[in-house]
C-alpha cells in the first residue's frame, strides 16, 4: 500500500496542482463563473482513467499462466517508459507550468465556446496524470493486493486533494520545484524497480534464462520476505525487491537506476526555449504554488511578460463581468 499512496499522491497532486492554477487564475480575472466547465472536464477525465485501469486489470487479471506474467512484464514496461518520460517532462514543465495554463485559459476565453474550451484544458491536462496513474496501479497490481492497492490509491489521491486545496483556498506556499525534484527521484527509484520486476517476469514465463539465478538467499528472513510480511510487500512493491534475485535483475535494476537518476539530477542546459521564464521555475517565477491565489501579480510578470499580461487580464476581468452583467 505503501508504494501505491507515494505514486498516487504525487499522480494526484500534479492533477490538483492543474485544477488549483486554473480556478486561481479564473479568480484573478473574475471568471469564476466557469469554475462549472472547469470540474466537468476534471470528472470526465477522472471517469475515462478510472475505467480505463479497471478494463486494463480485469483483461490482465483473466489471463493465466505464462500469458499472465508476459502480460504483466508489458504492462511493466511501459510503466518504466511512461515514468521515465514523466519525471523528466515534468523537471522541465515546472518552469513554465503556470504561464503554459494561463495562456491555454486565455485562448480558451478567446474562443466562442468559452465554457467547453475551459473544460477542455482541465480535461486534457487531468487525463494525462489519471492515465498515467491507471497504468501505475496495473503495474503495483502484480506484486500487491487489490485491496491494498485501492487504499493505497484512495488514500493518496485524498492527500493530493488536500494539498491542491491548500494551494487554492488556503493560499500555503509549495516550492514546488523541489517538491517534483524530490518526487521524481522518488519514481525513477519505483521505475527501477519495475524494470526489475519486468525482467524478472520475463524470466518466470520462460521467455528470458539466466546466467546466475541464485545472486544472494535472504528468503529465510521473514522480514525481507515479499510473501509474508508488510515490509516485504513493500519493498517488493517500491523497490522490485526480490529476496533471491538473478544476476539480470540486479542488472537491469543498477543500469537503470544510476545513469537516470545521474541525468534527472543533472542541471539543466540553458537552452532558447527555456530563456522565456526564470532559472527558478514556478516556485521562484511565480513564488510557489500559493500563487494560484490572489498574490500572483509579479510572478505573472516574469511568466507572461510583464505588463502585456496584466492588461490582458484587465481585460479579461472586464470581459467577464460585461459578460455576467
Amino acid at each position: 500500500m505503501g508504494a501505491t499512496l507515494l505514486v498516487m499522491v504525487r499522480e494526484g497532486f500534479e492533477a490538483a496542482l492543474v485544477v488549483a492554477l486554473v480556478l486561481g487564475y479564473l479568480r484573478r480575472i473574475d471568471r469564476l463563473d466557469l469554475k462549472r466547465d472547469v470540474w466537468l472536464g476534471v470528472a470526465a477525465a477522472s471517469g475515462i482513467s478510472t475505467a480505463m485501469a479497471v478494463v486494463i486489470h480485469l483483461t490482465v487479471g483473466s489471463l493465466t499462466g505464462d500469458a499472465r506474467l508476459r502480460a504483466f512484464a508489458a504492462v511493466s514496461a511501459v510503466a518504466v517508459a511512461v515514468l521515465t518520460w514523466m519525471v523528466f517532462w515534468m523537471r522541465r514543465q515546472s518552469r513554465a507550468i503556470k504561464g503554459d495554463l494561463e495562456n491555454k485559459v486565455d485562448e480558451a476565453l478567446s474562443s466562442h465556446q468559452v465554457g467547453r474550451g475551459i473544460a477542455l484544458v482541465a480535461f486534457f491536462a487531468v487525463l494525462r496524470e489519471g492515465l498515467e496513474a491507471a497504468l501505475f496501479l496495473v503495474a503495483l497490481a502484480t506484486g500487491s493486493g487489490g485491496w491494498d492497492v485501492a487504499a493505497g490509491a484512495l488514500i493518496g489521491l485524498s492527500l493530493a486533494s488536500l494539498l491542491g486545496w491548500m494551494v487554492y483556498a488556503g493560499g500555503v506556499r509549495i516550492p514546488i520545484r523541489a517538491f517534483f525534484r524530490v518526487t521524481g527521484v522518488v519514481l525513477i527509484v519505483f521505475a527501477a524497480g519495475l524494470a526489475a520486476k519486468t525482467m524478472y517476469l520475463l524470466q518466470g514465463s520462460g521467455d528470458l534464462g539466466s546466467l546466475w539465478n541464485n545472486v544472494f538467499d535472504v528468503r529465510s528472513v521473514a522480514i525481507l520476505n515479499g510473501s509474508r510480511t508488510e515490509v516485504g510487500k513493500f519493498l517488493n512493491a517500491f523497490f522490485g525487491w526480490d529476496p533471491n534475485p538473478s544476476i539480470e535483475q540486479v542488472g537491469v535494476w543498477l543500469l537503470y537506476l544510476v545513469p537516470v537518476t545521474a541525468l534527472f539530477l543533472m542541471d539543466e542546459p540553458r537552452l532558447p526555449w527555456f530563456r522565456r521564464t526564470s532559472g527558478t521555475g514556478v516556485a521562484g517565477a511565480a513564488g510557489h504554488a500559493g500563487d494560484a491565489g490572489d498574490a500572483g501579480d509579479a510572478g505573472d510578470g516574469a511568466l507572461r511578460g510583464g505588463d502585456t499580461a496584466g492588461a490582458r487580464r484587465g481585460a479579461m476581468a472586464d470581459a467577464g463581468r460585461r459578460a455576467r452583467g
